[in-house]
């Protein structure tokens, strides 16, 4: 009984010494902003989302094995040489599988590289659009979705028309690959149709063993979005820069890293002040090809950049980065 009570001791004070700690912390920031007003609080608010052990203290009671989502409410994942579909909810920090079904793809092995190469993308997609009063063949409803994306778009990809649909409506069911989509029994889409908000909804498609995000490399990634978004605003060019991958950074438009570098060398040279805001922050696994430990990271971005006090640019939009991870680092590859 007395060991009882001593333990009982013991864990309550650690827990009190825990609360201390928050509460002290909590002490710091009021003092901070007591003294220097909101923007050093939201400095040191930023300091700690550009430290990796915060987020591994954060995500580790989380669901990361597709990767880390503030933004997104559904999740398909096709495994192309089963070939299956799997439908994901998306609940606080857990995943509920909703609906897991054999499905249709394509015949062609690995990943879609042109039009017309009758194969299945590997990657991570958004779905954005939801189309009906479709040619027969592709069932009652289909769900669009971004290929080709940024990355895709940066290694020249081409092609098209990339689909989760159902089965013909005549019943015809002699034709067991697709074009490149991903088909599903009819009365399945209808029930996943009613129960998703597609525009909230993401697809990973890969192909064999599937190799899981890692709280880890999560914590890598999400530290380091940090931290480039501080460079960007600092006008810290080499370390800007340093997130790039030199040999194979590409975007959508054609242009190189050397291109980029230049283009931005001369924006930072500028020296205006910038105020740069991210949200709405999704992190998912990037299947490739090359086993690379990729991610996509798509979010919202407000910048605001001004000259001598005075506005002088400003653009809201949703971003596309994707990068790999390397010796605890992030390469960025491409974005837009």
């Amino acid at each position: 009984m007395r060991l009882c009570r001593v333990l009982w001791c013991v864990l309550a004070l650690s827990f009190m010494e825990h609360i201390y700690a928050l509460d002290m912390q909590l002490v710091g920031l009021v003092n901070e902003y007591k003294k220097n007003g909101i923007g050093a609080v939201e400095s040191k608010l930023e300091a700690y989302l550009s430290d990796k052990a915060y987020w591994a203290e954060y995500l580790k009671e989380n669901a990361t094995e597709y990767g880390y989502f503030e933004d997104l409410k559904f999740l398909f994942v096709s495994n192309k040489s089963a070939p299956s579909l799997q439908l994901y909810q998306l609940k606080g920090s857990k995943l509920q599988e909703l609906g897991n079904s054999s499905a249709l793809v394509a015949k062609g092995k690995g990943n879609k590289k042109k039009e017309g190469d009758l194969t299945t993308p590997i990657g991570s997609y958004d779905l954005n659009a939801r189309l009906t009063g479709l040619d027969q063949y592709y069932g009652p409803l289909a769900f669009a979705t971004n290929y080709p994306n940024v990355y895709d778009q940066s290694l020249k990809k081409t092609g098209g028309g990339i689909w989760i649909h159902g089965l013909p409506l005549n019943g015809n069911r002699e034709d067991i690959n697709t074009r490149g989509c991903i088909a599903i029994d009819n009365e399945l889409l209808k029930k996943y149709d009613k129960m998703i908000d597609w525009k909230k909804t993401m697809l990973i498609i890969y192909e064999g063993v599937f190799k899981p995000a890692s709280v880890e490399e999560l914590s890598i990634v999400l530290s380091q979005l940090y931290q480039w978004k501080r460079a960007w605003q600092k006008s810290d060019l080499q370390t800007y820069l340093n997130f790039y991958d030199e040999k194979n950074f590409y975007r959508p438009d054609g242009m190189s890293f050397k291109s980029f570098r230049e283009h931005k060398k001369n924006i930072f040279a500028k020296n205006e002040s910038k105020n740069i805001r991210i949200s709405n922050i999704n992190v998912s696994i990037y299947p490739n090809e090359s086993h690379h430990n990729m991610y996509r990271i798509s979010f919202f971005q407000d910048y605001k950049a001004f000259l001598n006090g005075k506005p002088s640019f400003s653009s809201a939009g949703q971003k596309d980065m994707y990068v790999f991870v390397e010796n605890g680092k992030i390469k960025i590859l491409s974005e837009k």
